[in-house]
């Protein structure tokens, strides 16, 4: 009997010692990976999140310049907010969370640095765009000019898709009305406009063809590959700049300044270039 107890608890003390081998592998196996989804909600969290307003015309040109950045930059985020220039202001002035502007015009970058909004001594003028009369492919008005915009403009004979007066682009058309001597109100109630909030939605109206032309930015008339009639000179409009400045309150004022800087170099400037900007820094 003593010989089959002994037999018994050897027994128990040989499985217990394998348990604890087992459950030791066990957990020297799962470690690694513990540690692994540590190490990477380490470095989610390590990451500062930059948060961009910048006018809609550039919306394929930044996109593009994120991803370089970021692969170069690891531990930054880049959150774009596309719209038109004057949306982008109020939000700001309403208090939304903004580390970098970009608007397609001085005057919404006036009346930021007029509040106390952006620093001023980060402001630059960074690019220069054109504004361009472009006409949809199935429009039949034969306008190769703007001369011949505003002959059938006062006709009568066509639709066209221009800016809302507060957003950059419209306040550019406006101007072209003026040194055609066209009466934007008049040709409102003869139902020959139509308008967008920003020149995202004109450029759409054109490239869907629901209009005979309408009149929206260079970059935006090459990303859209539509067709350019046209393109405004500085006697017409002034000069189309893009100035940009940092956020008196961004919480990010380094990471802010040097995504900044990496906008002016010559690699952002290649890719500007190539949609029809002008880089007013290199």
């Amino acid at each position: 009997m003593k010989r089959i107890i002994a037999l018994l608890l050897s027994v128990l003390t040989l499985t217990a010692i394998l348990c604890a081998c087992d459950q030791r592998q066990n957990t020297e196996n799962q470690a690694p990976a513990a540690t692994s989804a540590a190490t990477a909600d380490e470095k989610s969290a390590e990451k500062t999140e930059l948060v961009v307003f910048a006018a809609a015309s550039m919306t394929e040109t930044l996109e593009n310049l994120k991803t370089t950045y970021q692969a170069a930059h690891p531990d930054i985020k880049i959150t774009y907010n596309f719209d038109s220039s004057g949306t982008l202001k109020t939000q700001i002035e309403e208090g939304a969370v903004c580390d970098l502007f970009i608007s397609a015009a001085q005057k919404q970058m006036n009346g930021l640095e007029e509040g106390g909004y952006i620093d001023s001594s980060t402001r630059i003028d960074l690019l220069e765009n054109k504004v361009a009369l472009c006409v949809a492919e199935n429009s039949k008005s034969g306008i190769q000019s703007y001369e011949d915009m505003k002959a059938h403009l006062e006709n009568g004979d066509i639709l066209m898709a221009i800016g809302n007066e507060d957003v950059p682009v419209g306040q550019y058309t406006q101007k072209i009305f003026a040194y055609y001597g066209l009466e934007e109100s008049a040709l409102k109630n003869k139902g020959v406009l139509t308008y967008g909030s920003n020149v995202k939605e004109v450029t759409t109206q054109v490239s869907e063809g629901t209009v005979d032309c309408g009149i929206i930015y260079q970059t935006d008339a090459f990303s859209a590959k539509l067709k350019v009639a046209d393109t405004a000179d500085e006697k017409m409009c002034g000069q189309v700049i893009y100035p940009a400045a940092v956020l008196s309150k961004t919480a990010h004022a380094a990471e802010a300044k040097e995504f900044l800087r990496f906008l002016q170099t010559e690699e952002a400037s290649k890719v500007f270039e190539e949609v029809g900007f002008t880089p007013l820094l290199k």
